[in-house]
């Protein structure tokens, strides 16, 4: 269980968690994927969640029994990328999910720090898109970070700048990968989505409105 009392800080994985933008990447690698001759499903993006953007696309050249050199990964990244950011020129704060906002707020409002630890090197543009940037204290994203979930280097880095100890900072993750950086850099933490999914979470809940009345 959540010890609430000692939380002074709460870090947010962005994707999935604070704005539905999961179904953009999968729609972007499902794209490469079927370009590449492999067809990509629900359950492989499972496994990408919370995975750098380097580190997914050699998953799906696994996958798909393919090789390529590093200049050809280098031109694949920067067409998927290319096609996740069009895909998001749509997002606006109507695309937060539920609860966001109202945590946010209450969060806010409690003198509780805020951070951001994503893999996403698109973290700022999805931000602004949404109005939320005003309501963080520290933004730590994959431009900032040399390594990705599972390892804890992008949380304990936020515990750094926001100036909080890690045992009194919660995480708020909705990939396994995530889970276990909270737990590596000695986090509480809390699962947002299927408690299958998310394994070794202190908490599982639907979404993060649950939450709003916790702090």
């Amino acid at each position: 269980m959540i010890n609430y009392t000692t939380v002074k800080a709460v870090i947010f994985d962005l994707d999935g968690v604070l704005v539905d933008t999961a179904i953009y990447h999968f729609q972007a690698w499902h794209r490469l994927a079927e370009d590449l001759g492999y067809s990509f499903s629900i359950v492989d993006n499972e496994q990408l969640k919370g995975v750098s953007r380097i580190e997914s696309l050699e998953l799906i050249l696994k996958w798909a029994g393919v090789e390529k050199s590093e200049a050809e990964k280098a031109d694949l990244l920067v067409l998927k990328n290319q096609w996740y950011l069009e895909l998001i020129e749509q997002l606006n704060p109507d695309h937060l999910l539920s609860g966001s906002l109202e945590l946010l707020k209450k969060l806010q409002e409690k003198g509780i720090k805020i951070g951001l630890g994503s893999a996403s090197k698109n973290a700022m543009g999805i931000l602004e898109k949404t109005g939320i940037i005003p309501y963080f204290d520290a933004l730590i994203d994959g431009n900032v970070v040399q390594l990705s979930k599972p390892n804890p280097e992008v949380f304990l880095k936020g515990a750094e700048v926001l100036e909080i100890a890690p045992a009194h900072c919660l995480v708020l993750e909705d990939a396994q990968a995530g889970i276990d950086a909270a737990r590596a850099a000695g986090m509480q933490v809390i699962g947002i989505g299927l408690e299958e999914h998310l394994k070794g979470a202190d908490l599982v809940v639907a979404d993060l409105g649950t939450l709003v009345d916790k702090f």
